[in-house]
């Protein structure tokens, strides 16, 4: 028996199967005409009916169908009559319709870029084949419905306990407030004025990702690739970025040499003209790397989401609440596809550019973005804190942690080496509404006794 008869037969066996099979299933995966047809009517009845249609009830409605001809109509009858009420192992079933799903799936792919690659194809061009061919990859049974919160308590128990995936930061106050580093999935964001330092935290972030050996992918829509790579190579490198292009030849090939030797993670940098690049256009990268270069980030930054443009709204009359809002919803979006955090940055309104306690309200364009965003934090800088070489940040909004514990907190910053780093403990001591509790001895011993828990507090 053909796998296609025996999907189509047991479609008409229980309500089980069609129910976990049929939001997979295509009619366009049957290679013959007449199995098309019954597919479809099958498929209708029961989206209609929520029900198993009997052998009469198909028969009706394949009569209804104008196209058919006499040999077709006679071919169906014949197929329906010839099939047995005996089940088949559910299990096993399910296992087989998937396998012919993905086999049909990658068949038509090949054929439809076949045809776009002979130009046969008017309305699709050759940059669409590495998407078709990714998508029938894809193709798999997801047959999760939701979560049951009674039947399914023991799920939710073991979730709790399980160890979160996060790539972490190498700045101490920065794991603090994530509980560990940024989970994947998630959309995170740096407010800060123009030459606050957005793109130097970004740098920054992406070079100690690179050292901790994983993938990492810059995408620029500010600065050329070259400035890019010159702000990680003064981070990486230890060399003050002006001085950097005086180096020999020789020595700069020994440090890239040495630095290769610490990680086997890489770092792509991809530069697209500003405004004209959106979250399709980095889907597309994203499937091209992976083709291409076997190369798929662990993380992705973007500089900067507000000169993005929208995949859904590209009309020039939109407003900017509803442009900056769509462009990070598609970002998170991709994060979510592609299940890695996403880390970009906006710019501060007029107001808020030197100001010393930026707030939400300061985020420039569009209230939308913080609305999205999953982390958003200010950097904040002043006369008093560039001459400490220091950088303040100031927790906005954080899904992963309570955003009132270390509220704010400093860091260290080297503008010539484009690098952060941690201060000591007693430059966060004197910063207002920081979250951090300090306690004396005496109260630390009566709630040690009392087995108090002081995770949060500083000492």
């Amino acid at each position: 028996m053909k796998v296609e008869t025996l999907i189509l037969k047991n479609l008409l066996l229980t309500e089980d199967y069609p129910r976990r099979v049929l939001p997979f299933v295509k009619q366009e995966y049957f290679e013959d005409r007449t199995d098309q047809h019954l597919f479809d009517v099958i498929h209708k009845y029961f989206v209609k009916y929520s029900a198993v249609p009997t052998v009469e009830a198909l028969t009706i409605e394949v009569g209804k169908i104008s196209t058919l001809s006499d040999d077709q109509f006679k071919q169906i009858h014949q197929t329906l009559e010839s099939f047995d009420k005996e089940k088949t192992e559910l299990d096993w079933l399910l296992d087989t319709t998937e396998k012919w799903c993905q086999d049909r799936a990658i068949y038509l792919a090949l054929m439809e870029s076949i045809k776009i690659a002979d130009g046969s194809d008017d309305k699709k061009s050759a940059d669409a084949i590495p998407s078709i061919l990714s998508d029938a990859l894809g193709v798999s049974f997801d047959n999760h419905i939701g979560h049951d919160y009674i039947d399914d308590y023991e799920e939710r128990y073991e979730s709790y306990h399980r160890v979160e995936t996060k790539v972490p930061f190498d700045l101490d106050f920065f794991n603090k407030i994530t509980k560990g580093g940024l989970p994947n999935k998630t959309l995170n964001i740096a407010l800060a004025g123009t030459g606050v330092g957005k793109s130097l935290f970004m740098c920054h972030v992406a070079s100690s990702v690179l050292l901790q050996g994983r993938n990492v992918l810059y995408i620029t829509m500010e600065m050329a690739e070259e400035k890019i790579a010159e702000r990680i190579d003064a981070n990486l490198l230890n060399v003050d970025i002006q001085t950097l292009a005086q180096l020999p030849k020789i020595m700069f090939e020994n440090k890239i040499t040495d630095l290769s030797k610490k990680t086997q993670g890489k770092l792509i940098v991809k530069e697209y003209p500003t405004a004209s690049a959106h979250a399709g256009h980095f889907r597309a990268l994203l499937n091209d790397l992976a083709l291409k270069k076997a190369f798929r980030p662990e993380i992705i930054f973007i500089d900067y989401l507000n000169i993005c443009t929208s995949q859904r709204f590209r009309n020039a009359s939109v407003n900017s609440y509803t442009m900056v809002k769509s462009i990070a919803e598609e970002l998170r979006g991709l994060a979510v596809e592609f299940n890695v955090p996403l880390v970009s940055a906006t710019q501060t309104t007029r107001s808020g550019y030197g100001s010393s306690d930026v707030d939400l309200t300061d985020t420039s364009e569009s209230f939308g973005l913080p609305a999205t965003a999953d982390l958003m934090f200010a950097l904040i800088s002043t006369e008093e804190l560039e001459e400490q070489n220091q950088i303040m940040v100031k927790q906005l909004k954080n899904r992963y942690y309570d955003p009132t514990l270390n509220k704010r907190f400093v860091v260290g910053i080297d503008r010539a080496k484009m690098r952060l780093y941690n201060v000591e403990q007693e430059a966060q001591n004197n910063i207002m509404d920081s979250g951090q509790v300090v306690l004396n001895q005496d109260t630390v011993k009566a709630l040690t006794q009392s087995k108090g828990k002081f995770n949060d507090f500083k000492f």
